[in-house]
């Protein structure tokens, strides 16, 4: 879910020829987790193949990422590495929510409620192992690039970002302005028609609040974060306040006396000081169309006519393996 900055937030209408030609780092746990709760069928039962194997995060990085590419750009997904110790708590907190929830689907199920049963489906799904590993397998057979994060991927997704390797990160989670990443597209990978979508960038965000990079840290902090819980009945406007009228997030908690339990500068080391890989490379190849076929079609039971009319809009990655050098 990451940090709730929504209601400070001001981000400005785009078209997706905004983005023609720009490289784009999807957020793979974000991206992954709309295509499981989105891809469904109507009583909010995920896609399956024959073998009960879910298949809606394949469905939705096929025929999605061949429109994005279709469009003009040319996506790098970026996986989540090792969870930071402070984020346990919520990770186990999500997992209580989608158990709770798909109790609650289940129910609904049974009810015939189908109205109420898909709304908690979609709060059930959860990513295994091996639904990360088949979309590893899909993507380089696909001939798209994909990063695996030592730490959080939005971490690696947003220094690429700030080095120039990518354009912007692709993600529902405004966590990214804390890592530093400049540009956040979000909307991009919800719908297959890739409209709505909205840019926000952290520059014309930071003015406008009249805050610096590390002052909105301290904001996040006290609103809370994924790797703290925040200080009771603050959000993000009267978190802004706060840091205005203290300075920094030290004074605030010695003024105001609060408790965060957790020493904030291990917090903000946390979104300033992430641990991030450089010997990274971006090429976009040929997909391989026989194994595509294999794969999709022979071991999940995807319609061959649509598998091959999805990867008709991948033809203009062939051949293009160039060096980051030859897109700058």
């Amino acid at each position: 879910m990451g940090v709730k900055f929504k209601d400070i937030a001001s981000p400005k209408k785009i078209t997706i020829k905004d983005l023609d030609g720009k490289i784009i780092a999807i957020d793979a746990a974000n991206t992954l987790y709309q295509f499981l709760s989105s891809i469904r069928q109507r009583d909010g039962t995920p896609l399956m193949d024959k073998s009960g194997r879910v298949t809606s995060h394949l469905s939705g990085i096929l025929y999605r990422t061949s429109a994005m590419v279709e469009k003009g750009i040319k996506p790098v997904f970026v996986f989540d590495g090792i969870s930071h110790d402070l984020k346990g708590e919520t990770i186990t907190k999500r997992s209580e929510i989608r158990r709770e929830s798909e109790k609650k689907w289940k129910k609904a199920l049974k009810k015939g409620d189908i109205e109420e049963a898909r709304k908690y489906a979609v709060r059930s799904s959860r990513m295994s192992p091996e639904i990360v590993k088949t979309s590893k397998k899909l993507l380089n057979l696909m001939g798209i690039p994909f990063i695996q994060a030592i730490n959080e991927g939005e971490a690696q997704a947003s220094y690429m970002v700030q080095k120039g390797d990518a354009w912007a990160v692709a993600s529902q989670d405004y966590d990214c302005l804390l890592f530093g990443a400049t540009r956040i597209v979000r909307n991009l990978t919800i719908s297959g028609n890739l409209a709505e979508l909205e840019l926000l960038e952290l520059e014309n965000l930071l003015s406008k609040l009249d805050v610096s990079r590390e002052q909105l840290i301290d904001v996040a902090i006290l609103a809370g974060t994924d790797f703290n819980p925040g200080v009771k009945g603050i959000g993000a406007k009267k978190g802004i306040q706060i840091i205005k009228n203290h300075q920094n997030l030290r004074n605030a908690l010695d003024k105001l006396e609060l408790d965060l339990k957790i020493d904030p500068q291990v917090l903000r080391d946390i979104f300033l000081k992430p641990k991030v890989i450089d010997d990274y490379q971006l090429k976009w190849e040929a997909y391989d169309q026989e194994g595509l076929i294999d794969f999709l079609c022979g071991e999940h039971d995807f319609s061959q006519e649509r598998v091959l009319g999805a990867l008709k809009k991948l033809k203009q990655l062939e051949n293009t393996q160039k060096s980051l050098e030859d897109w700058f």
